[in-house]
């Protein structure tokens, strides 16, 4: 099978990855891709977010199957373009990616199928916005309603610093919407879904504050592990049976069916699990902890996906123990960061054993010099027996690359190694 992955990140970093474990996979292209990816794949220039040109390279390089990884390309309907071509995509249609590409949507349909998810109201004048905070409260929740890469959000018991958020947001000509705070450990679920049939893929926890102890802004996501052990089965089947297939299902009732990775980003309360999010992709760092586990044939699942027969293949399989990813970010991230400056000690071996260095915001100098090219830089994705001897590997990796102004959490998956989550009683 000839494959071509569109993207440019460490997801896309890893999908090369878990596709070159497949022997399945004798042609792995990636596009526009990044100068770790050129390690495992041949890389090509592509403008990811045109249809028309996604499939004039599907075609030049006569694959059997394009894996789209980021949202913004599945919003603007590339999967609909490639598959009008006749080639098996990855990837929802527009009209399925509005669960990511629109909250209101993916709030309607959370409704129309019964699932539980925050309280919510829509603000698009300015004038509205007052009153609106008013009914919200003490802890605030600001979105932008529409696609914001995970920094979009805001989180504050500060009223201000919320109407701040909102304010900001309406004057760039985009919705707010206000949620009630969801209370409860958060959970990432991936589920391959082909119209209502759905497969559940590992649950990893993200940690999206940029500083220790989950302080400081929302980022796009500092690290994340899997598998959760404080998670009960009941809870995870739970989640597949009350949240993802109703959602699968209702999309399907739509006219919209979902073909994909359906992303449930969830809070685990006293009531149960209720969402908190749905992304219409798999998730970044998530992504790169949870293929790392699979023992899967990862080619065969995605294609099975893409055209209609994912309850044919069998149910995934999943090595034993634990894997942790850790965001190396650029000096000044989440803001505007800096770049161009050169990383060291980054070497990716490709074997995936006990830690792994997965290229995000890289890129080459003509003098062969690897520089920062963006926020997240790298992800060190380390594997153990437990989440303990996972994060040592991580870590240790870490300890040698070297970036100007770089800086790390320290304490991912530090909380669940040690015990101190739990999933509260039902009230």
């Amino acid at each position: 099978m000839r494959v071509l992955v569109i993207g440019s990140g460490a997801r896309e970093h890893a999908l090369a990855l878990a596709l070159r474990r497949d022997p399945s996979v004798d042609a792995l292209f990636v596009a526009p891709g990044n100068a770790g990816i050129a390690q495992h794949a041949e890389v090509r220039a592509v403008d990811a977010s045109s249809g028309e040109a996604v499939v004039a390279l599907a075609q030049e390089l006569n694959v059997d199957l394009v894996v789209i990884g980021p949202e913004v390309p599945l919003v603007l309907g590339v999967a609909d373009a490639v598959r009008a071509a006749g080639i098996a995509a990855f990837g929802p249609s527009a009209a399925a990616a509005r669960i990511e590409g629109s909250k209101a949507f993916a709030k309607d349909v959370m409704n129309a199928a019964g699932v539980k998810t925050a309280h919510s109201e829509i603000v698009d004048h300015p004038g509205e916005l007052d009153a609106a905070l008013d009914r919200f409260g003490p802890t605030w929740v600001v979105k932008d309603d529409g696609l914001a890469a995970g920094k979009g959000v805001v989180v504050t018991p500060d009223r201000s610093v919320a109407r701040d958020h909102g304010a900001e947001l309406l004057e760039n000509g985009h919705p707010v919407l206000l949620e009630s705070f969801l209370d409860g450990p958060e959970v990432s679920l991936f589920c391959l879904v082909d119209g209502e049939t759905v497969v559940p893929l590992l649950p990893a926890q993200d940690h999206k504050r940029v500083g220790d102890g989950d302080t400081g802004p929302n980022t796009g996501g500092m690290g994340a592990y899997t598998p959760l052990p404080w998670l009960p089965e009941e809870t995870l089947t739970a989640i597949v049976e009350d949240v993802v297939k109703p959602v699968a299902a209702e999309m399907v009732r739509r006219g919209v069916p979902f073909s994909g990775l359906l992303y449930a980003g969830l809070a685990i309360g006293q009531a149960g699990p209720a969402v908190v999010e749905f992304n219409c992709r798999f998730g970044d760092p998530e992504t790169q902890a949870v293929l790392a586990m699979l023992d899967s044939p990862l080619g065969e699942l995605l294609y099975a996906t893409a055209t209609g027969t994912l309850d044919q293949v069998a149910a995934p399989r999943w090595k034993d123990g634990s894997a942790v990813t850790v965001v190396l970010a650029a000096e000044n991230y989440p803001g505007r960061p800096r770049s161009g400056d050169v990383i060291s000690g980054a070497e990716s071996t490709g074997t995936g054993t006990e830690s792994e260095v997965l290229h995000a915001g890289t890129a080459q100098r003509e003098d062969g010099a690897l520089v920062s090219a963006g926020g997240r830089v790298l992800a060190i994705v380390g594997q153990g027996k437990d989440l303990a001897e996972a994060r040592k590997n991580a870590y240790d990796r870490l300890a040698g690359i070297k970036l100007p102004g770089g800086h790390f959490r320290s304490d991912i998956a530090l909380a669940a190694t040690e015990g101190r989550i739990t999933v509260p009683s039902p009230a």
